[in-house]
């Protein structure tokens, strides 16, 4: 009974705040591995669909293979890397009131900022993959077996992913443009586009995975094949040889029109001679 005579109802009981989702683990190839490794070929085929439809029939084999290349590095960056923004941002966990040190220790919960510093100042919250149920959540929840950075907020991948996403998938398709025109034409605008890009490609690559190595790769799994092999190394190492290629092509085309110009050059001077 209360003090003026009712009945005292009793307050609902608080329900305890759900737990995170734990990642999956292990190498198990199961629907989110296939449907993610579709999700990358569909991305290649769309780059290379596109080519047969813009590019003309008498595009030399070197031209097609850039244009695909910087198609595809655009669609990843812009949708798969542009989903990993997404997660960092938007899908978060509401962490318990009762948080301690020792709920640290669960499977889900990795803090990738150093002491008293916080994701976007939120100190109740975490964000990443880790803690979403989506598609993209579960694909880079897939990615993160191998390396466990890409499952939360590590400063340094986001802030590179930043400028993939805002800058280099941009780049990428203004490149992709230019390869439409006229082969003969713009030849030194279009390398040097291209060169500007394999550069910033190859420099987010190093700062990508340097800092692992110099502290003995704490968030790389290299005890599978898969992990190893297909995730860090065959995914990451497009990003190396295809620019590193590129550069290469760059400097013969650049080299090759200014000595053209140089002959030129040469040429209109010994007439003024004459």
């Amino acid at each position: 009974m209360s003090f003026f005579g009712g009945s005292s109802a009793q307050k609902p009981a608080v329900p305890p705040p759900r737990p995170p989702p734990i990642p999956r683990s292990g190498p198990t190839i199961d629907a989110t591995t296939v449907i993610s490794l579709l999700g990358v070929l569909a991305l290649l085929g769309g780059a290379y669909g596109t080519s047969l439809k813009v590019l003309p029939k008498t595009t030399t084999l070197k031209t097609r293979v850039l244009f695909i290349w910087h198609a595809f590095d655009a669609l990843i960056h812009f949708v798969f890397e542009g989903s990993f923004l997404w997660n960092c941002f938007f899908v978060s966990y509401a962490l318990p009131t009762t948080f301690s040190a020792a709920s640290r220790k669960h499977p889900s919960i990795t803090l990738f900022t150093p002491p008293d510093v916080y994701w976007l100042g939120k100190e109740d919250l975490l964000f990443g993959a880790n803690y979403g149920t989506g598609p993209f959540s579960r694909l880079w929840q897939e990615y993160a077996k191998a390396d466990r950075r890409w499952g939360g907020t590590d400063l340094t991948v986001v802030s590179l992913e930043i400028l993939t996403v805002g800058v280099a998938g941009p780049l990428a398709c203004w490149i992709c443009w230019l390869l439409t025109k006229d082969e003969r034409k713009g030849t030194l605008k279009k390398w040097f586009w291209m060169s500007m890009l394999a550069t910033a490609e190859i420099y987010g690559g190093w700062m990508t995975f340097a800092p692992e190595w110099l502290s003995g790769s704490p968030n790389l799994d290299t005890s599978n094949w898969m992990y190893l092999w297909l995730y860090l190394f065959f995914f990451n190492g497009l990003w190396i040889v295809f620019p590193v290629w590129i550069l290469w092509e760059a400097y013969a085309a650049m080299s090759a029109a200014m000595s053209q110009a140089e002959m030129v050059d040469l040429v209109n001077y010994l007439k003024k001679d004459d």
